[in-house]
């Protein structure tokens, strides 16, 4: 009982109501569209460039209402050696993918699943050949590619490429397998599988989306690398390299150097928007659900 009828009970103050959450949906659509248009003038601004003429591509201020042309394009697509550009990063990216996939993943799957000596340490050797800055092992590549004939092969490029990238496969592919329960595989080695037989039949189909992710990762930082490419070779040139080619001396040309990048973006958006589900899939959700 109240011991004091003559005043009201004691109620809480209302708890305020939080902007973001509930009061102002068009709030958070804005910093996405926001955030979208931040992440995307970039790649507006280079074909813009692409479509201009020099005179307007080194206009201030800046044009943004122009009749295109399409002679960037055209100037570039007849030269012959931005198609060997594009070639020689096709064979390196897809071989030093492969590579990295077909050791990483079997790598990866014995660290998640079997606790021996030195398991902590060795991978954590593996992850810290990522944490080594590319440009502290470009003179020991260098002598050893020397010693060895690999410089400006294509052999050399995919080792160093597969190098750079293992770690990433390996840590990330882990954490892959960790996820998956391993009951599944106690249940085939009842049924007498072996262990390779449980890797490849059971867990290799459920690490899929996984494998997909890594293997796109994988492939876009190989495309992407410029460093070991503009060291390890000197006939041999990638995308970034030619590129490069388009900087002079006394100018740039930003027309043909525009157009150049486009066509260097177009394989990889392609290829991202193919195995786009696979790449969301496998970043987000892990191996399974």
């Amino acid at each position: 009982m109240n011991p004091n009828p003559t005043h009201a009970p004691f109620r809480p103050p209302p708890a305020p109501v939080r902007l973001w959450r509930a009061g102002a949906p068009w709030l958070r659509r804005a910093v996405l569209w926001a955030f979208a248009v931040w992440c995307l003038f970039p790649i507006y601004w280079l074909v813009t460039m692409s479509l201009k003429t020099d005179l307007q591509s080194i206009s201030r201020p800046p044009l943004f209402l122009f009749t295109p042309t399409l002679q960037n394009y055209a100037a570039v697509a007849h030269m012959p050696e931005v198609w060997g550009y594009f070639a020689s990063s096709s064979i390196i990216a897809i071989g030093s993918t492969a590579l990295g996939l077909a050791l990483g993943v079997p790598t990866a799957y014995v660290l998640a699943r079997y606790r021996f000596r030195g398991n902590a340490d060795f991978g954590f050797w593996i992850l810290s050949t990522r944490m080594t800055p590319p440009v502290a092992m470009l003179i020991p590549f260098f002598a050893l590619y020397v010693r060895t004939g690999l410089v400006d092969t294509y052999v050399g490029v995919i080792i160093a490429h597969f190098a750079l990238n293992l770690s990433i496969v390996v840590w990330l592919m882990k954490g892959f397998f960790e996820d998956l329960p391993p009951e599944l595989e106690e249940a085939a080695f009842m049924d007498g599988a072996s262990y390779f037989q449980a890797f490849r039949q059971i867990c290799l189909p459920l690490a899929l989306p996984g494998i997909a992710a890594v293997g796109i990762l994988s492939f876009l930082f190989s495309w992407n690398e410029f460093l070991f490419s503009m060291v390890l070779t000197q006939e041999i040139r990638t995308v970034p390299l030619g590129l490069y080619n388009f900087v002079g001396y006394q100018e740039i040309r930003w027309g043909e150097l525009s157009a150049s990048a486009v066509l260097m973006l177009a394989p990889v958006l392609a290829f991202v928007f193919v195995f786009q589900r696979q790449l969301v899939r496998g970043l987000t959700m892990g191996a399974i659900k």
